[in-house]
């Protein structure tokens, strides 16, 4: 059978939510156990250098993510993985990649455009507060999927763009140094849910409207009890569709549960009953590997070896796919010949 390899990563940016679990974590492994596919699952710590300086936040979150993953399910045997800073060949890869890289192409990245446009409205210079990370981003998300050659690359809709960069910089890679690399394929699910926050927007870590996927069940209560509802009382019929609470239900029930949610919506259910349906729902399936997780975060050198132990079984990998780019351009060893 062949075996597609397919790449996830997740930014060592913040603690981990119910909106990532759904929406990355739970369809990645449930992949990753799959016999046609080949997971390679990895903490995304250099990207998380763009988005913040501080090194409290970044050391936290790496942990945090990574003690999710395992508590949740995902088996280090049976997939890969590891953390982006123990694969140097990484980096070095997105240096030879920029050499050859065109800057018409990362101009146009969504992101870059986003923080120019938002400077020009402020009155700003178009760069201020820009660094080369945000602007080079691609460059070396095109290395993390290349370094491996990845078939697929499941990604939200925002993220299409990146994969198709990573594409477009192969190709040309490819063309002037003759084949190297696999031509990786974005992979949208559009059933994959992307859930509200508690104030009805996207749930994400910069509007902080997030409910943490880890914290105790009283305080998992306490989050679901902030979601913003209407005024509609007890008895008068709500509309399910326009819901957080039911939107969130929707992402943790199966179709009956689903239907007889929509069905007490609609008949009036109160929102204080709702919430602490939607409650028992997710804690039912989030509490067994709450003290899987406690149990990691207060082991970190058990995590670390883990990690490490990921990272060496890649290495030979990586470092013969970066020998062979060396090779093609033209940095090789004299012992070799020309």
């Amino acid at each position: 059978m062949t075996r597609h390899r397919v790449l996830t990563g997740i930014t060592t940016t913040g603690t981990p939510h119910l909106g990532n679990y759904v929406g990355a974590i739970r369809p990645a492994i449930a992949s990753s156990q799959r016999d046609d596919v080949d997971a390679y699952l990895f903490l995304a710590d250099y990207h998380a250098l763009i988005k913040s300086h501080n090194p409290d936040v970044v050391a936290q979150s790496s942990r945090e993510i990574a003690a999710t993953w395992l508590a949740l399910g995902l088996d280090p045997e049976q997939t890969h993985f590891y953390r982006q800073s123990d694969i140097p060949e990484i980096t070095e890869l997105s240096w030879i990649l920029t050499c050859s890289a065109a800057k018409g192409l990362m101009n146009r990245a969504h992101a870059y455009k986003a923080a120019v446009q938002a400077n020009e409205e402020a009155g700003e210079d178009t760069d201020a507060a820009i660094t080369m990370g945000l602007f080079s981003y691609p460059i070396l998300m095109a290395a993390d999927i290349l370094i491996f050659n990845a078939n697929d690359v499941p990604v939200g809709r925002d993220q299409i763009q990146h994969v198709e960069m990573a594409r477009d910089i192969a190709a040309r890679f490819n063309h002037h140094y003759g084949d190297t690399f696999v031509l990786p394929r974005a992979v949208v699910d559009d059933d994959m849910a992307v859930l509200q926050g508690l104030d009805g927007r996207k749930m994400s870590k910069s509007y902080g409207n997030t409910i943490p996927l880890f914290g105790t069940a009283k305080q998992l209560q306490k989050a679901i009890n902030k979601i913003k509802t209407n005024l509609l009382e007890p008895g008068e019929p709500k509309d399910p569709d326009t819901s957080a609470v039911f939107q969130i239900w929707s992402a943790f029930a199966d179709d009956a549960e689903r239907q007889a949610m929509r069905e007490a919506f609609e008949s009036g259910l109160a929102w204080g009953e709702a919430k602490k349906r939607l409650f028992e729902r997710v804690n039912d399936e989030i509490a067994p590997a709450r003290d899987e997780y406690d149990r990691l975060m207060a082991n970190p050198e058990e995590v670390e070896a883990i990690l490490i132990k990921g990272a060496e079984r890649l290495r030979p990998q990586s470092e013969a796919l970066l020998d062979k780019v060396r090779t093609a351009v033209g940095l090789r060893s004299f012992a070799r010949g020309a």
